[in-house]
């Protein structure tokens, strides 16, 4: 649903006025409420094992692919976008960080359009190479794609093992921000100004994810939370396709498509040795 609303503004951009301001409320609308989507307590029932096995996946995928995006002479603004993407939960992470990170328009369209692509290929590739429920959460880089690719009988497995690397969206992001601060980069294209170090709408989705946990929330307004969740970000997708120019898109399609891959082996290799090795 992202990257059709994507392409959609893509199709329709320079024929609409200037939606940035709106695109910008949406998608940090949209992130706070993913946070009704974490339960803390049921990632806790992983173990320390699994836990550390996901900080560690997290922490080698985001780091090594930003390394490789620095040898491929990408942007830095694409290259944070795609190692947030592809270590923690795909066009989810990239709507969050896309705001505390200087960037263009058409980096976070290729940095969705990536992880659409290349998680789409481990969702269908990991089940033929018989990855258990523990690697698929571990690897896969969109929630829906982690559910599609999961046997039945591991689903609960991989979409817990899968929101353990949620959980990480709020530090991961807060640390971008810092550093995007100490920099003096101001996020959202590069406009200017001091990235704050802790978003506030980072600290929406905690507080979301921690009321969540509590088990107060009835099913029915967590069903409604995802739902407006997915219906915000994907508006806000369709706000930032209007910005995009497809020939400027389109001049790092071959180092960004090598950046994809790259990061996509790693976060599956660096899963499978975790996994191997601490559990």
């Amino acid at each position: 649903m992202l990257i059709a609303a994507l392409l959609l503004g893509v199709l329709v951009g320079g024929r609409l006025p200037d939606l940035s301001a709106a695109t910008k409320k949406l998608l940090r609308l949209g992130v706070v409420l993913l946070g009704l989507q974490l339960s803390l307590p049921v990632v806790l029932e992983l173990g320390p094992g699994v836990l550390v096995a996901v900080v560690a996946t997290v922490a080698v995928t985001f780091l090594g692919t930003r390394w490789i995006g620095g040898l491929l002479g990408l942007p830095s603004g694409l290259t944070t976008l795609v190692a947030t993407g592809f270590s923690i939960c795909g066009a989810s992470a990239v709507a969050a960080v896309e705001g505390v990170v200087e960037r263009r328009d058409e980096d976070v369209a290729t940095s969705v359009a990536l992880v659409t692509l290349f998680g789409t290929l481990a969702m269908l590739a990991l089940p033929l190479l018989g990855a258990s429920p523990l690697w698929i959460g571990l690897s896969v880089h969109e929630v829906g794609q982690v559910a599609a690719a999961a046997p039945a009988s591991g689903v609960a497995t991989a979409m817990a093992v899968k929101l353990s690397r949620v959980a990480l969206l709020a530090p991961v992001v807060a640390l971008v921000g810092r550093g995007a601060a100490g920099r003096g980069a101001g996020g959202s294209g590069g406009a200017g100004g001091r990235a704050p170090v802790v978003p506030l709408f980072l600290v929406g989705f905690v507080g979301l994810a921690a009321l969540r946990s509590t088990g107060v929330l009835p099913q029915v307004v967590l069903d409604g939370g995802k739902v407006a969740a997915t219906v915000l970000l994907a508006a806000a997708m369709f706000g930032l396709g209007t910005a995009v120019r497809p020939k400027v898109l389109l001049r790092t399609g071959p180092r960004a498509l090598a950046l994809g891959a790259l990061s996509t082996l790693l976060v599956c290799g660096t899963g499978w040795a975790a996994l191997a090795l601490l559990t």
